[in-house]
């Protein structure tokens, strides 16, 4: 923006900076700032029109900017605050130096307007590029921590390891659980794996294939794989669509699958007057989880 035009904002921002914060909190009452505190939502407006003339006065995207736009994504505010606010101003600002000038040719206001879009602009381009990163950052995190949850493979006992499946399994994670399979097999010298499939809402021909995938995988490294929690609704899927899962044990539980993997390993439950509680309550609590 030339000097004139900048010295004509600047001089006159307290009529700006009122003329926007009316506009701002006309549009409030339909839109997503509603649920917002009155007190922190003024506050916040104080500060943005802050940094914007900070902006201004430097002719240039100042560090107020970011650590402003920085603390709004960490209160998890959204970007169409900022967009939209930005917008408003454009529009005051516009209109009060338009207001005065007595007389505006087409010129003159096609000047207005691109010194008024070269101010703004790289404001807005700022604010989205710095929401962009954190969010990519934000989703990157998520999915690390999703990955490290939607397939874990836990130790219960020497030798035996259980890895409970949640969800929906897409071929995605299908292919991460295969490796989250293998690596844990050999990590913690499993000899009996128990899938259980109880969190698991459907059963169709790809959830089934990519199970019996795992299942060789696992048996190709000298493991056996136990299928535990198949329903009775899951059953009669898998026999309806004629898919075969007799290569290896299943269960319906994973209490019975746990007293197969003890067999499995050349083990078996000892009763006695001071264990027979203690491993029933280990047994109902693993078929419990």
């Amino acid at each position: 923006m030339d000097n004139n035009l900048n010295s004509i904002v600047i001089n006159n921002s307290d009529t700006i900076v009122k003329d926007w914060l009316e506009q701002v909190s006309k549009n409030r009452k339909n839109d997503y700032t509603s649920t917002i505190s009155e007190e922190l939502f003024e506050s916040t407006n104080r500060q943005f029109v802050n940094v914007i003339f900070s902006s201004l006065e430097k002719q240039g995207i100042s560090t107020e900017l970011d650590d402003f736009s920085e603390r709004l994504i960490n209160l998890g505010w959204p970007l169409s605050y900022l967009t939209d606010g930005l917008q408003a101003f454009r529009r005051v600002t516009i209109n009060f130096i338009l207001s005065q000038s007595e007389q505006v040719d087409s010129e003159y206001l096609s000047e207005v307007l691109d010194m008024v879009d070269n101010w703004v602009d790289p404001i807005i381009n700022q604010l989205v590029n710095e929401y962009s990163g954190s969010w990519e950052h934000i989703v990157s995190l998520q999915q690390v921590a999703l990955q490290e949850l939607s397939a874990p493979l836990i130790p219960v006992m020497e030798n035996i390891t259980v890895m409970p499946l949640i969800g929906t399994i897409d071929t995605e994670r299908a292919k991460l659980i295969m490796e989250n399979l293998l690596e844990g097999v050999i990590k913690h010298n499993a000899e009996v794996v128990l899938i259980d499939i109880t969190g698991v809402p459907v059963v169709d021909t790809m959830v089934a294939h990519h199970i019996i995938q795992a299942a060789e995988a696992v048996r190709l490294i000298g493991s056996t794989c136990i299928l535990v929690g198949i329903r009775p609704e899951i059953a009669q899927t898998i026999v309806n669509l004629g898919i075969d899962l007799g290569k290896f044990p299943t269960k319906s539980s994973l209490k019975k699958g746990f007293k197969t993997a003890l067999e499995l390993t050349n083990r078996r439950i000892v009763k006695s007057e001071n264990s027979d509680e203690g491993i029933e309550k280990l047994l109902d609590s693993l078929d419990r989880e």
